[in-house]
């Protein structure tokens, strides 16, 4: 069973990465990827957990890319985690966030919504190594009797055209897949179901997307045959997981609720970039 979409408290997600991989075992994970919305600080711990649990691990990330007013998630594997260049941009990244999350806070104020944006956002502002997103909000709407589920925080608040949505400030697709390149990785867009522009696909593979996420807990069978269609008309890779956050209203119940399949995993790997093209790409 083969996961590379899975997240820890190091952003959105409700399990250490302890717990994470506790989990990923009882559930017969053997292959797993942290993927962090845009930070690496759960990578080494899971590493390790992973050792001790015999699960084979994937350094991962998700990073949020912006065009035409649309969030664009890319996933990254293989990379290094400890990158010079990749660690500054991740840390404007992060800055860019929790700018993000206070300034919806601020908006649910003028809708008589008062939170308390230095308790939400004390984590990202105490430890570096957390990121901050719209996740946090919810859980604070749910705490405040707002709302009843994280789900419907979204619904009615944070999602795309309602009221307290700010759009994000963030790097091109572009950038994130060169981002990723430079630190030695592959880079794969996340869920394209949910972002409901297969037009874009051909021209981010110009750009140098390597795979497309077809197996994903929210696409159904017909989307992940068309995006493994499309991956094969392009020359792309497949990746897949289950986008597992320990929430139950949001992604997977559990790791491995979706699993890639061995051979498209195994490609995965052959894409990587060899020693020699990383340091010439260094």
């Amino acid at each position: 069973m083969i996961d590379l979409h899975t997240h820890t408290t190091a952003s959105d997600g409700r399990l250490s990465p302890s717990e994470l991989v506790a989990r990923a075992a009882s559930a017969g994970v053997t292959v797993l990827a942290v993927t962090d919305h845009d930070t690496v600080s759960a990578c080494g711990a899971v590493a390790e957990a992973c050792g001790q649990a015999r699960i084979a691990f994937v350094p991962g990330i998700e990073i949020t890319a912006a065009l035409m007013g649309d969030d664009v998630h890319m996933l990254g594997y293989f990379f290094d985690p400890q990158a010079p260049a990749l660690a500054r941009f991740l840390d404007a990244q992060r800055l860019r966030r929790l700018d993000r999350v206070r300034e919806m806070i601020d908006r649910l104020a003028r809708f008589d919504i008062h939170l308390d944006a230095e308790v939400i956002l004390r984590p990202g502002l105490e430890d570096a190594s957390k990121s901050a997103g719209r996740p946090w909000i919810a859980r604070a709407l749910v705490a405040g009797g707002y709302v009843a589920t994280t789900a419907e925080a979204f619904d009615r608040w944070l999602a795309r055209d309602r009221p307290a949505f700010v759009p994000r400030a963030a790097a091109t697709p572009a950038d994130v897949i060169a981002r990723i390149h430079d630190a030695g990785g592959i880079a794969s867009i996340a869920h394209p179901a949910l972002l409901e522009r297969d037009d874009w696909i051909p021209g981010f593979a110009a750009a140098g997307l390597d795979a497309i996420e077809a197996h994903h807990s929210r696409h159904d069978a017909e989307a992940t045959s068309r995006y493994r269609l499309m991956a094969e008309g392009l020359k792309l890779g497949i990746s897949g997981g289950s986008d597992f956050h320990g929430d139950e209203s949001h992604g997977a119940p559990h790791p491995g609720a979706v699993s890639l399949p061995r051979s498209d995993f195994d490609r995965l790997v052959r894409l990587k970039p060899d020693a020699t093209a990383q340091k010439q790409s260094g």
